[in-house]
């Protein structure tokens, strides 16, 4: 039996060796690559990539891995007849490493940003959220400053960039060094704008609804990544979209299970250029993915404790 025990000891240990090494060194560079940057683009799993690699060649995969094209950073404005159709559609798709659900909304004008009511102090639930602006869909927005003071919070009570509701700016926590702020907005006619914008040029452009995420995937019905996955590797993704008659796209895709491992954001590009999306734009992934229909989520959200508390929601009346 101590023979049998030890040979098992041995046979896990000598796994533990011989798969990273083979993973990270061997002919595998797609599974290579994918791992790096999906640890590398998480919180607290970087030592995934960073115990069996150097720096020098983590940068080079991340380079590789997410080349997204800023050929045409703004999109334009649509030219669509908004005939206010009520129709609300849910639609499930899945692929060989993924599920997830899309709702289309083809009036865009019912499409609004929904705030915690609890900022500055922390999130809520997309439920939670939804529910007090008496929402029949929602999906989670914008993303949050997590990390604060050495410790990770993870309350949704700080939200990263810009909040603009019913025209007004709530709220700037935008900072870049060139001044620009990926945007996911609409003016006040329902028209999606994605993109890289200046706190001057989205005060300009009648922006009545927007929060801060990125980066655009589609950019007037062209495709922003061009090689690679996009650099984030697979996780849970959440994204917005718009067709060219006005109808918003939104989008989640489930992750971290047997049943559904996530998305790259080249899988999450491609479903909206598949669903007729001339603009669309990731919005906050991972634990944060949530959508919510007619009074309950109906996606499986990663988040051990249930839906995750967020800053900010996109939601249709």
């Amino acid at each position: 039996m101590k023979k049998i025990i030890a040979y098992v000891i041995f046979q896990v240990f000598l796994a533990a060796i011989v798969i990273p090494v083979s993973i990270f060194y061997g002919p595998f560079t797609n599974i290579r690559n994918t791992l790096v940057t999906t640890a590398m683009t998480t919180f607290s799993h970087k030592y995934i990539a960073t115990l069996f690699l150097p720096q020098s060649k983590i940068d080079a995969i991340m380079k590789e891995m997410s080349s997204i094209s800023t050929d045409s950073s703004k999109s334009s404005l649509l030219n669509f007849k908004n005939n206010h159709d009520t129709t609300i559609e849910v639609n499930d798709i899945s692929s060989s490493k993924f599920k997830g659900k899309v709702i289309l909304i083809h009036d865009p004008t019912r499409v609004q940003v929904g705030i915690s009511s609890k900022l500055p102090k922390e999130g809520e639930t997309v439920s939670e959220i939804a529910k007090e602006n008496g929402a029949i869909a929602a999906i989670n927005a914008g993303g949050f400053i997590g990390y604060v003071d050495g410790a990770w919070t993870g309350n949704g009570g700080t939200p990263g960039g810009i909040i603009i509701h019913n025209g007004k700016l709530i709220y700037n926590n935008a900072y870049s060094k060139d001044g620009k702020i990926d945007l996911a907005g609409f003016t006040s006619d329902g028209k999606l704008l994605v993109g890289k914008y200046t706190l001057d040029e989205i005060k300009n452009l009648d922006i009545k609804e927007a929060v801060s995420f990125g980066p655009a995937l589609v950019v007037n019905g062209k495709p922003m990544i061009k090689s690679g996955d996009g650099g984030w590797g697979i996780a849970p993704r959440t994204a917005i979209g718009q067709k060219a008659d006005g109808t918003v796209i939104f989008l989640v895709i489930d992750g971290r299970a047997i049943s559904s491992v996530g998305a790259t954001l080249k899988d999450v590009q491609n479903i909206m250029l598949d669903y007729g999306a001339v603009n669309a734009t990731n919005l906050d992934g991972g634990s944060s993915t949530t959508m919510y229909y007619k009074g309950k989520v109906i996606n499986n959200p990663s988040n051990p404790l249930g839906e995750r508390m967020v800053p900010t929601i996109f939601y249709a009346k």
